[in-house]
């Protein structure tokens, strides 16, 4: 049996040298985790059984799900882990992707060249809206220009105009995230100007246009995603889920933006 101090252990899977797990990092952390920050295209090994963690998170990358790399592939086949032993999943953007691969369903770009870089959208599910974090923010920041179908058996959780699936549950707790909840500010000023060639894509937000949405729109994020952390790594714990009560989401004040963290 895991010790307590196991019980609270993250598995964090990260796909470049510098990236960081952002706010949902900060948020695990704050809600009494410790971070197992591993990076299996650097070498880094995965475990095989979830013994010693809580949950696991996949986050995005530039790469495609669909690329051939062999560490891809293990890292996708390794997915089967969490899956087998019902631990708390959750996979962001290319970690949803992967999940979606794992399950047999495809990961396809827009013929037309379409992508989501900047805030969309989305119509969260009466699932979604009920689902760990509570009511899903309707309005969230996007990066990619591939999408994901709704595997078999999934619920799914939120819909979007261009991509059609934009979150889904499979099994007890594992998510897809189509979208960035992790995203702050500095790390938005990062993505912007670093990859700002993606700007230039068809249906891509221009990068005023990201800035400005962070403080109309993040504050809904933040509370719902700091409600789902919660209740989703509570479902690995329990036979049966209750969630607690959701935060309103209702606009808020933005939060100022030097207290955004990196």
């Amino acid at each position: 049996m895991a010790s307590e101090s196991n019980k609270r252990r993250v598995l964090i899977i990260l796909h470049q040298e510098h990236s960081t797990p952002g706010r949902i990092g900060r948020l695990l952390l704050e809600q009494g985790c410790e971070l197992d920050i591993r990076r299996p295209r650097f070498d880094d090994p995965l475990p095989e059984t979830m013994d010693e963690h809580a949950g696991a998170v996949i986050f995005g990358g530039p790469m495609s799900a669909n690329d051939s790399d062999e560490w891809l592939k293990r890292e996708t086949d390794w997915i089967a882990t969490p899956l087998k032993e019902k631990k708390p999943f959750l996979g962001v953007c290319l970690g949803g992707q992967m999940l979606a691969r794992h399950l047999s369903h495809r990961v396809y770009n827009k013929e037309c060249g379409s992508a989501e870089i900047g805030y969309y959208p989305i119509r969260p599910t009466e699932a979604g809206d009920a689902s760990f974090g509570g009511r899903m923010p309707r309005t969230v920041y996007q990066w990619h220009r591939e999408g994901f179908d709704l595997p078999k058996g999934a619920t799914l959780l939120a819909e979007g105009d261009v991509f059609h699936t934009q979150a889904f549950l499979y099994g007890p707790n594992a998510v897809a995230l189509q979208f960035h909840p992790e995203v702050t500010y500095a790390m938005m000023c990062r993505w912007t100007t670093r990859a700002h060639e993606r700007m230039q894509l068809p249906n891509a937000r221009p990068r005023q246009d990201h800035l400005d949405g962070w403080f109309q729109h993040d504050r809904t994020v933040a509370l719902w995603l700091e409600q789902f952390l919660h209740n989703w790594l509570a479902s690995g714990a329990a036979p049966a889920r209750k969630p607690v009560a959701a935060a309103s989401a209702a606009p808020a004040a933005p939060l100022p933006m030097a207290a955004a963290p990196a």
